[in-house]
C-alpha cells in the first residue's frame, strides 16, 4: 500500500483513547492500519479518562467499576507496554491533529479543540428507564443510560459505525446523519478466523456471564445460572467470567447452583464462542460473534433485531477507519468545525455552548 504525505510542516499527532481491553484492542488494530498509510505520524494511546467532577470522583476511587476506574486503566497500560506502544495518560502531552475515542459519553475538555473520530465499540445498551429519563430530562449526563445514549453528543467529526442498520438506529435517536460512515468495526468484522482455534473444548453449551451487579443493575444470577443448566440439556456447561465481576462470588455461586461446570476467567472469548454449540449471556458483544457463526444463542434481546444489527464481516475494518482518519486529516479545517455543529440529542447547554464558540471562532477569522 502507498504511503501518503500530509501537507504539513511537522508529523501528525494522533491520540487514541482506549476503554475495555475490547476497545483497546480496535484501537491498536486501527493505529496499525494508520502507521501503514502516513509517513510522518505520531501515535500516542491513552486509558479512558473524564475532567472535571468525574476526575475527582475517579481519583476517589468511586469510579472503579467502569472504564475510568483504576483496574481498567491498569489493564491499558499493561496492553500498552506489553506491545510497546506510546502512553500518553490523559492526553497531557497534547495538543493532538486528531483524537480517536470508544465513547462520547464523555468528552474530555483538553481534546474538544481537536478533528474526533468516534468508534463503535460493539453492541449498545437497550433503551431502558435510564435513557428515556436522560432524554426526557436533557440537562442530566449522558453517561447515565450508559452505551444507549451512544453517539448522541454530536461532538465528534465522524462516528464510525458497524452496519448500516446501526446507523439508521443512532439517526433514528438523534445522531447527526452525515457524520456516521459505516465501516464495520475490528473486532467484529471477520468472526469467521475465531472457528481455527487452539481451545481445548468443543461441543458445550457456553455462558458468558456479566458485571450489572457491579455497576448497580440488579440480576439474578440464581436464576440465571438455573436457565443456564436448562437450556444445556445435559451438554457440558463452560463458564466465561465477566473481567469486572466479582469472580471470588461468581465461582461460589456456580459451584453451587451448577456444580460440575468449567469455570473461565482470562481465555480468549471469541474462541470459546466458536467451538460451543450453544450460547447464554444477558446482552453483551459477545452475541454478534455466535450469531455471525450460527450458534444457537440466547440473551435478553430480540435474536431476529441483532442478526439485523450484524456488524458487516468485510475484513477490513480497521483499514477503512484508517481512511476516514486520513479523510480527516487531509481536511483538518473542515473537521474542526463540525465538531460545533448540532445534533438533535445534545443537551440544551451544549447547544449554547457550541452556539458561542461558532461565533467567538467566525469573529477571530
Amino acid at each position: 500500500m502507498r504511503r501518503v504525505e500530509i501537507a504539513t510542516h511537522r508529523n501528525q499527532r494522533i491520540l487514541f483513547i482506549c476503554g475495555s481491553m475490547n476497545q483497546t484492542a480496535q484501537m491498536h488494530k486501527i493505529s496499525i492500519a494508520l502507521e501503514g498509510m502516513l509517513t510522518d505520524v505520531e501515535i500516542a494511546f491513552t486509558p479512558y479518562y473524564a475532567t472535571g467532577l468525574l476526575e475527582m470522583l475517579r481519583k476517589w476511587g468511586l469510579l472503579d467499576f467502569t472504564i475510568l476506574g483504576a483496574l481498567s486503566s491498569n489493564r491499558v497500560m499493561e496492553y500498552c507496554r506489553a506491545n510497546g506502544l506510546i502512553l500518553d495518560d490523559h492526553g497531557r502531552q497534547g495538543p493532538y491533529d486528531l483524537v480517536l475515542t470508544c465513547a462520547d459519553l464523555i468528552m474530555p475538555h483538553n481534546i474538544r479543540h481537536s478533528p474526533i473520530i468516534l468508534v463503535q465499540e460493539g453492541m449498545t445498551d437497550p433503551e431502558g428507564w435510564a435513557y428515556h429519563l436522560v432524554r426526557w430530562m436533557p440537562l442530566l449526563p449522558r453517561w447515565i443510560a450508559s452505551t444507549a445514549m451512544m453517539g448522541l453528543s454530536g461532538r465528534y467529526t465522524r462516528f464510525c459505525v458497524a452496519s448500516e442498520a446501526y446507523k439508521e438506529l443512532f439517526i433514528r435517536k438523534g445522531a447527526p446523519a452525515r457524520k456516521l460512515m459505516v465501516t464495520g468495526i475490528p473486532n467484529f468484522d471477520d468472526c469467521a478466523k475465531h472457528l481455527y482455534n487452539e481451545f481445548m473444548y468443543r461441543d458445550y453449551f457456553l455462558v458468558c456471564t456479566s458485571d450489572l451487579r457491579e455497576t448497580f443493575i440488579p440480576e439474578n444470577r440464581k436464576k440465571f445460572i438455573h436457565r443456564a443448566v436448562e437450556l444445556a440439556a445435559g451438554r457440558p456447561i463452560l463458564f466465561k467470567l465477566h473481567p469486572n465481576e466479582n469472580w471470588p462470588r461468581a465461582k461460589r455461586e456456580i459451584e453451587r447452583y451448577a456444580p460440575g461446570s468449567k469455570v473461565f476467567t482470562s481465555e480468549n472469548t471469541d474462541d470459546m464462542i466458536a467451538n460451543c454449540s450453544g450460547f447464554l449471556t444477558h446482552y453483551s458483544s459477545t452475541v454478534f460473534v455466535a450469531l455471525a457463526l450460527g450458534k444457537e444463542v440466547h440473551c435478553d434481546l430480540n435474536i431476529e433485531d441483532l442478526k439485523a444489527l450484524l456488524p458487516v464481516q468485510n475484513r477490513s475494518a480497521a483499514q477503512n477507519i484508517a481512511n476516514v482518519c486520513l479523510d480527516v486529516l487531509r481536511n483538518q479545517e473542515d473537521g474542526v468545525a463540525s465538531t460545533l455543529t448540532y445534533s438533535s440529542a445534545r443537551h440544551p447547554v451544549e447547544w449554547a455552548r457550541a452556539y458561542y464558540r461558532a461565533r467567538v471562532r467566525a469573529v477571530s477569522e
